[in-house]
């Protein structure tokens, strides 16, 4: 692609990197989100969730790196799409934990939006760890990461 070409499409580097994190961690985050829906329960939703989010960042590493690690202050901007990709995965998190509350005890003193946080956070930092230091069982570390937040 000529870069006229180029711009004529975005406006500039970071716009274009603004439009493949949104696209690419989109559909990640909707993968996650689906197959998580697909549970009987809370529990089973969020180590559903948990573990997509896990092996899909293995068997797409290259978007994963994009999501998870490349773009962390690459610029407001691009700060902003990849909160909002966290958000939405938080958010599906914290709705599990606000319901789980009333009738199992492991959540029942949970804040929702800070134990959504909390997932997110460890979740993609363990990733992006993993994902930096070569050798790690992907299976190995959802299960891991569910017997924390999804015993």
């Amino acid at each position: 692609m000529s870069k006229s070409a180029f711009y004529e499409f975005f406006t500039s580097k970071e716009h274009c990197f603004r439009e493949l994190l949104a696209d690419e961690g989109g559909a990640l985050i909707h993968e996650t989100l689906a197959a998580a829906a697909t549970g009987r329960d809370h529990h089973e939703r969020l180590r559903l969730g948990i573990t997509t989010f896990v092996l899909s960042c293995f068997q797409q590493a290259s978007v994963a790196r994009l999501l998870i690690v490349e773009s962390v202050g690459l610029s407001e901007g691009v700060d902003e799409v990849r909160h909002e990709l966290q958000g939405r995965f938080a958010g599906a998190v914290a709705e599990e934990v606000r319901h789980a509350k009333e009738h199992d005890p492991f959540y029942a003193d949970k804040d929702p939006q800070v134990f959504g946080r909390a997932v997110v956070g460890a979740v993609s930092d363990s990733v992006g760890y993993f994902l930096t230091h070569p050798g790690a069982d992907a299976e190995s570390l959802a299960e891991s990461l569910c017997r924390i937040f999804a015993p």
